[in-house]
């Protein structure tokens, strides 16, 4: 008999507004709804915490269009836009009227869109490691290298890699990923010794399935959104930064919080992997959060009797 600790996913199919099939997933655990949003081409196997029937939350994800068996789309539209078309569909398919948003990375602006542009549809965001548009303008932050010229370098490395990325295919979809080899990355520094090696591992396994030249693809298309309204937020939202994060700066992270008018904000000394490398904290935080979105709930009817 399985234990209900023990980390389970089921993986099925939507099809998005465009005919794009997408490859939804669920922990289906019993507890509040709450969709996740994830990093550019990352897998649910990010969030350990969350994946765990016994995590109090019941969890609905998609992987982005032409990663982890969702389909690339047939004129091979990727852009924010079909992005938001994506969530509703996987919202609408699992029967999800409104909930709160768990963001990681580039998945904080999909939830700020479909915040801004479907206010109905969200109760409020966890934003982890991200910040709500103009991504690329934020990296490198740690190095203190100027917003303008962090974009430049990175939009540059993205288009490179659509064209060496057919040449290293072979490799990276190779990569022998044991313990070994995933503590190598570790001792780097881009991630945070705190990670669990075997979740890690997973998560570097799965994620290194993905072509680099589609990936290179979504991630210029990432570079277009420009920086998100915050201006008509009104919902919790908590926001989860890393200290030594290099991909979304905490300066830029506590910049957007200062703008959402009740927004909580904390800073962890971690890197651009917080939901691996502290997934206690990141369930710790998105329970707090549910906690002030029911309460708002709760008030709501008072104020609007009085």
């Amino acid at each position: 008999m399985t234990s209900p600790s023990i980390p389970l996913v089921r993986y099925y199919d939507v099809i998005s507004a465009d005919g794009t099939s997408i490859r939804a997933w669920s922990n289906d655990a019993d507890g509040p709804t709450v969709l996740l949003s994830n990093g550019l081409g990352t897998n649910p196997h990010a969030w350990p915490s969350l994946l765990r029937t016994d995590s109090g939350v019941r969890v609905v994800g998609w992987n982005h269009r032409g990663t982890g068996g969702s389909a690339r789309p047939a004129d091979g539209r990727v852009d924010l836009e079909s992005f938001i078309e994506d969530a509703i569909a996987v919202m609408d398919d699992a029967g999800i009227d409104s909930c709160v948003i768990a963001g990681w990375s580039t998945g904080v602006t999909i939830a700020f869109e479909l915040a801004t542009r479907h206010p109905e549809r969200v109760t409020g965001i966890l934003a982890v490691a991200g910040v709500p548009g103009n991504t690329f303008s934020t990296m490198l932050a740690p190095l203190r290298v100027p917003p303008i010229i962090a974009r430049g370098i990175m939009v540059g490395l993205a288009r490179s890699v659509t064209v060496s990325g057919h040449a290293l295919a072979p490799v990276t979809r190779k990569l022998p990923w044991t313990n070994t080899t995933t503590n190598i990355v570790r001792r780097t520094r881009l991630i945070h010794p705190a990670a669990d090696t075997a979740e890690l591992r997973t998560l570097l396994q799965e994620f290194f399935t993905t072509h680099p030249a589609w990936y290179a693809k979504l991630a210029l298309s990432v570079a277009q959104h420009a920086r998100v309204s915050l201006s008509d937020i009104d919902i919790p939202v908590t926001f989860v930064a890393g200290k030594w994060d290099v991909l979304t700066g905490a300066r830029d992270m506590l910049t957007a919080s200062q703008r959402v008018k009740g927004s909580r904000y904390r800073e962890l000394s971690a890197t651009h992997f917080i939901p691996v490398e502290f997934p206690e904290i990141v369930l710790d935080e998105l329970k707090h959060l549910l906690v002030r979105v029911d309460r708002r709930s709760s008030e709501r009817p008072e104020q609007s009797g009085s």
